[in-house]
């Protein structure tokens, strides 16, 4: 594992804790998760969190409390509190309380691994957040319960390798042309028409819409849409001055920077000017992957 950032490892003041490491996997299990973030949390001011839209599927085990979330993707879902959460795809946010305590290991999974280690295509869990036994059953406690017990985070990663590694099963049903639509469409940065995109496939727009969804959770145009977002608020939220909103705009292919408003508005629930103060860089904010103020993220890789 390749440690990629770290925080405050360990960390006290007064009782406060602010844990936050994020790595990379083993290299044999890099083309079905991007990265493992860990955090805990102690002695902040209790908050709501948005998760947000992104291009991976969220995986998250807890430590020390479970994870609650006051509002889903889908408002149809009511609240509820997790010890495990399996979350797919999304074009709205997440709502997450906490009480100034939190912890956890969160995964961001390629939403084309989704065969391979939850035994089921992304499109099934398109825009809902679920326990995470209620796909991989007893796995799960087990996995919970291996991070729970481990010393610390090279342990507690060192667990999830183990058991990811024994977990995964390449199925080979996630079609070669879903899997090359998907990298050319995070190559460009969620830039490129639909059209063009069936092109690149040999297939027609219809087609290729229907089998994206069934892989994925989202339409190839929804998918473009949480791509640029995804881009956008990450650099948005990198350390330093906050960049002009025309620039991004421009930067991230945007019309405008209207358009990146409205569409920050749609996806995040909120300005980005609003979503900077919360939770930006200055912000005392949730340590999860999401939360991170890193850059673009690795494309999947197979």
């Amino acid at each position: 594992m390749t440690e990629e950032f770290a925080g405050a490892i360990g960390e006290t003041l007064d009782e406060a804790v602010d844990e936050a490491v994020r790595v990379r996997p083993a290299t044999a299990l890099r083309p079905y998760v991007a990265w493992y973030a860990g955090y805990r949390q102690r002695g902040l001011p209790p908050a709501l969190h948005r998760g947000l839209p992104s291009p991976y599927l969220t995986f998250i085990l807890t430590l020390d409390e479970p994870l609650v979330l006051a509002g889903h993707p889908d408002p149809a879902q009511p609240p509820d509190r997790y010890r495990t959460l399996l979350g797919g795809l999304h074009t709205a946010p997440a709502l997450i309380s906490h009480d100034g305590r939190q912890s956890g290991i969160q995964l961001a999974v390629h939403p084309l691994a989704a065969r391979a280690l939850f035994g089921l295509p992304a499109g099934e869990l398109s825009g809902l957040d679920v326990p995470a036994e209620a796909v991989l059953g007893a796995v799960a406690a087990r996995l919970q319960e291996a991070v729970r017990e481990a010393p610390g985070w090279p342990e507690r990663f060192a667990a999830l390798d183990g058991a990811l590694l024994r977990l995964a099963r390449p199925s080979g049903r996630v079609p070669p042309e879903v899997v090359r639509a998907w990298a050319v469409l995070r190559r460009s940065g969620g830039a490129l028409p639909v059209a063009e995109l069936a092109r690149e496939t040999g297939w027609s727009e219809r087609h290729l819409l229907d089998r994206f969804r069934r892989e994925t959770g989202l339409s190839p145009k929804a998918a473009a849409r949480v791509i640029r977002f995804d881009r956008a608020r990450r650099l948005l939220a990198l350390p330093g001055p906050a960049p002009r909103l025309a620039e991004l705009a421009a930067r991230c292919g945007y019309a405008d920077q209207a358009h990146l408003a409205r569409e920050f508005r749609a996806l995040a629930g909120c300005a980005p000017s609003t979503w900077l103060a919360e939770e930006g860089p200055r912000a005392e904010k949730f340590r999860n992957v999401q939360g991170g103020t890193t850059g673009p993220a690795p494309e999947w890789e197979a």
